[in-house]
């Protein structure tokens, strides 16, 4: 079934409805594929993309990351050199879609660990190109998204231009935003330096959130940035949300029935306590 896009008709949420995504492989048979040597990998690299053999959207929209040959590395691990080639090919995929017609939006994530239902564990992230700007993105466009300049004691980490702080109302557990001290509209748009400081920022948040629990921790992570059509949002501000369901130590906390229902969310972790927890965690 090829994919057909499908508006609710009374609350206006958009569903792809993608059946050829039923077939394709929960787990790799024949050893890692993002290996080198593997099925996505037959060279050496350091970082590398392609386009994802089991796409959400048609028209080569979707695309997989990969941060390292490294099976067991970790975004934190590769450190601000590694993680500045990472941050350097998402700039350019996100220059070449947004350069299509047929593209509006391009995002940016990750998902990190089997409890976010991340199948593979070497590290590796996606690219999703849209031709509309998605709902939750327009929404935050409208709002005029801005750092929080009274984050207080929800103040994780600042260096070098940008900041990461705890939201002050977060859906999860867990969430970190992380966003320069100015203006900055998208990845594109950073010169050397701005890159150089946000992989900076990256790695020390990355790090401190395994170092929370002394493991790993199973993450979301997504880039918010500027439309790619010419003269939409040109004041965006560029972030990254990072979010997690642990609410504990290998805990997860599950979102509930009354809370899909109603959109309103009972969080049992304080985000001044996260923060505290964070900024030690090192």
């Amino acid at each position: 079934m090829a994919e057909e896009v499908r508006l609710d008709p009374h609350l206006g949420t958009v569903v792809h409805v993608v059946g050829g995504r039923q077939r394709r492989p929960n787990l790799p048979t024949a050893g890692c594929p993002f290996c080198v040597g593997g099925l996505e990998a037959p060279e050496p690299y350091d970082v590398r993309w392609f386009p994802n053999r089991w796409p959400a959207m048609e028209g080569e929209r979707c695309e997989v990351v990969l941060y390292h040959s490294d099976h067991d590395a970790t975004f934190w691990s590769l450190g601000v050199g590694g993680a500045r080639k990472v941050i350097d090919l998402w700039a350019d995929r996100t220059e070449q879609l947004g350069a299509r017609d047929d593209v509006d939006y391009v995002l940016v994530f990750e998902n990190r660990g089997p409890d976010v239902g991340a199948t593979i564990a070497h590290p590796h992230g996606q690219i999703y190109a849209y031709d509309h700007v998605p709902s939750r993105q327009q929404r935050r466009l409208d709002a005029g998204w801005r750092p929080d300049a009274a984050a207080g004691d929800r103040l994780v980490a600042s260096t070098d231009g940008w900041t990461a702080v705890v939201p002050y109302a977060p859906t999860f557990p867990l969430a970190v935003d992380i966003a320069p001290d100015r203006p900055l509209a998208d990845l594109p748009s950073m010169d050397g330096p701005e890159r150089d400081a946000l992989a900076t920022i990256l790695v020390d948040v990355l790090g401190r959130l395994d170092a929370m629990y002394d493991q790993p921790l199973p993450y979301m992570l997504w880039l918010n940035q500027r439309p790619t059509t010419a003269g939409i949002a040109d004041d965006a501000w560029f972030n990254i949300e990072i979010v997690s369901p642990w609410r504990a130590a290998g805990v997860q906390r599950f979102i509930a029935a009354a809370e899909v229902a109603s959109e309103e969310y009972f969080n049992p972790v304080v985000p001044e306590a996260v923060a505290d927890r964070l900024r030690a965690s090192t």
